[in-house]
């Protein structure tokens, strides 16, 4: 355990004074860590990612330093539950944002080859994981499902990032990644949500309301909010835009993002996030409030929220006891993460006439998973669906697959880029 003191400050510091501390700690390390990282030509994810492993008890174990002490009794276990909900706020906002990201047009336009792909790389990597947990890892039936719904995600950005950088974004095979990706969202997003909604139930944090119940209500939430949300939010949004104040437009989108949180989760039994993305492709809808939205909120939530959030996720994980404790499944995990999105997206898109070179580079595009499957693992920790080692696997899985993408699709690429070289 690494022990910090400060000269010349008296300790214990007061929890003010430690929650500044810590806070500007975890945001300097994030944009730091970010920010080297695409100096390296990597995704700023990754740098994220690998600073919140060395701050957490894989090295460092930052928030046991002397000078995060507890001042008082009744102040332990502070800054541990200020950062996790800091974090998972960072989560909402963050699904708020590809919320307001998708566009269902494009969904409709790149059509068929992108919900095949999609499927094909939602199914395989689904079962994949969830035979490999079970019969690997030996686990429940519970967190087996949880780890096979964490390996459908997919992030789009990291390979959209690397296909712009080829000039092969707008390619038959760049396009159809995109909207696999958000398609594969979509899915993810209602595979989550019924995973974590019958596991409540079936440990009683439902009650006593049966399964069938606990589905119907999830049913009644998604229609409730699309079709009352396409109808009212932004009526109300643009009404509220008109109140004296200062940001006040804003401030009332933020309100709706939050409410649908709450109720997703309250009344619906699904993740609170399910609420927010909702919230922001209904908000999308209006080509005037995603512009009046999206900029500040990106602003708040990559300026605080979601620095905190990436930092989280390695204060709370030990890779190097998962490492050790479940040297297999984690091997087992990185391989399937990698192959199942390559033969299930790639097949998927083969079903429909691309050529077996296109197939595997869109199923090359689909293996990031990035922040995707972090929200998800992190919703499955909070809900006790998953334990730490489980969690810190994940992570591991989260950088192999952030750091062999990019590798990978310039390689599938590169017969296409030495043609038009010559």
């Amino acid at each position: 355990m690494v022990q910090v003191n400060l000269p010349v400050i008296s300790l214990p510091l007061s929890p003010l004074l430690q929650i500044l501390l810590l806070l500007a700690i975890v945001i300097i390390a994030s944009k730091g860590a970010g920010a080297l990282s695409k100096k390296l030509g990597q995704p700023a994810v990754l740098g994220e990612l690998l600073v919140g492993l060395i701050l957490g008890p894989t090295a460092l174990n930052l928030l046991h330093w002397s000078v995060f002490t507890p001042a008082t009794p009744e102040t332990a276990g502070l800054l541990h539950h200020l950062i996790k909900y800091l974090a998972e706020l960072g989560v909402i906002l963050l699904m708020f944002l590809a919320g307001l990201e998708t566009d269902l047009k494009e969904m409709k336009r790149v059509g068929v080859a992108a919900f095949f792909g999609a499927t094909g790389g939602v199914v395989l990597p689904f079962i994949a994981g969830t035979a490999i947990a079970r019969y690997v890892g030996h686990y429940d039936w519970f967190p087996s499902i949880f780890i096979g719904t964490v390996l459908t995600a997919t992030s789009v950005s990291i390979s959209a990032q690397t296909l712009l950088e080829m000039g092969q974004l707008r390619s038959k095979e760049g396009s159809t990644i995109l909207g696999a990706a958000v398609i594969d969202d979509v899915m993810g997003i209602i595979v989550l949500s019924v995973v974590v909604a019958l596991h409540a139930a079936q440990g009683g944090d439902a009650g006593s309301a049966p399964v069938w119940w606990v589905v119907a209500k999830m049913i009644i939430f998604f229609v409730l909010a699309w079709v009352l949300g396409t109808k009212f939010i932004p009526k109300f949004l643009r009404w509220a835009g008109r109140w004296p104040g200062t940001e006040t437009g804003f401030a009332i989108a933020i309100v709706v993002g939050l409410v649908l949180a709450f109720f997703a989760e309250a009344f619906g039994q699904v993740a609170a996030i399910t609420g927010s993305y909702l919230a922001g492709v209904v908000i999308a809808q209006s080509h005037d409030l995603r512009h009046l939205v999206v900029e500040k909120l990106s602003v708040l939530a990559y300026g605080f929220f979601v620095p905190i959030f990436f930092v989280s996720i390695g204060l709370e994980a030990d890779a190097v006891g998962a490492l050790k404790a479940a040297p297999w499944l984690a091997l087992w995990i990185v391989l399937a993460s990698i192959l199942t999105k390559i033969v299930g997206s790639g097949l998927g898109v083969k079903l429909v006439g691309f050529s077996l070179t296109e197939s595997i580079r869109v199923g090359t595009g689909m293996i990031s998973r990035g922040e995707v499957a972090l929200i998800v693992a992190n919703i499955g920790l909070a809900a006790g669906v998953i334990n730490h080692d489980i969690f810190s696997v994940m992570v591991i899985m989260t950088l192999a697959t952030t750091l062999i993408t990019p590798i990978l699709l310039r390689f599938v690429f590169a017969e296409d880029k030495a043609s038009k070289a010559a």
